[in-house]
């Protein structure tokens, strides 16, 4: 039963970070699945329920205690801001799903959207904001708003990230990561240091 329920979780994965929640029938779930509706409805009760399950899941994706760890000690801000960045771009690479469900979750206004949002992007702008803290007690960086810086850079490599995974050649060129990195991160430390 613990299967079943897997599978539908990640097939319901895969169809609503392509298609969107609204587009997505029970139907189409069942079909992916290869079971009839009513075996669906035996593990969830709807769709929205399924979605919601969806939505939870994503913090299992998730691999950022491995960076945090790596960088907790860190004394340079440049290795700090571009390890995050590196894991940041690396992740939504490999896991376009995941993005394009917390779009569509923000997009469509779900209930449990602030909380994906928050999930998601919440341990990265914590983390800095603590990093930030500790240097700038440690008299490394300047004092400023490290909650807004925090929430800034993070953005800016999100975005980053949508762009590379989403919006491929809307804007015109298409960036490496590693550019994004080389360019973005000299703004911050300067911005923090001087």
């Amino acid at each position: 039963m613990g299967d079943r329920k897997g599978q539908i979780l990640q097939e319901a994965t895969t169809l609503f970070s392509q298609y969107g929640y609204d587009k997505v029938t029970i139907k189409q779930l069942a079909n992916a699945c290869g079971i009839t509706e009513p075996a669906l409805y035996r593990h969830f009760s709807s769709k929205d329920a399924i979605y919601g399950a969806v939505l939870d899941s994503l913090k299992k994706f998730l691999k950022h205690e491995e960076i945090f760890k790596e960088l907790r000690n860190e004394s340079e801000l440049e290795a700090i801001l571009k390890g995050l960045a590196s894991h940041i771009l690396r992740f939504f690479n490999s896991n376009r799903e995941l993005y394009r469900l917390l779009l569509y979750s923000t997009l469509r206004e779900h209930r449990k959207a602030r909380q994906v949002f928050r999930d998601v992007r919440g341990p990265y702008v914590d983390f800095l904001i603590s990093q930030l803290n500790r240097l700038h007690d440690e008299g490394k960086i300047i004092d400023k708003n490290n909650e807004i810086t925090a929430r800034c850079f993070v953005g800016m490599v999100f975005d980053c990230a949508m762009g590379a995974s989403l919006w491929k050649g809307y804007q015109g060129k298409i960036y490496k990561p590693e550019e994004v990195i080389s360019n973005n991160v000299p703004i911050f430390i300067k911005g923090l240091t001087t």
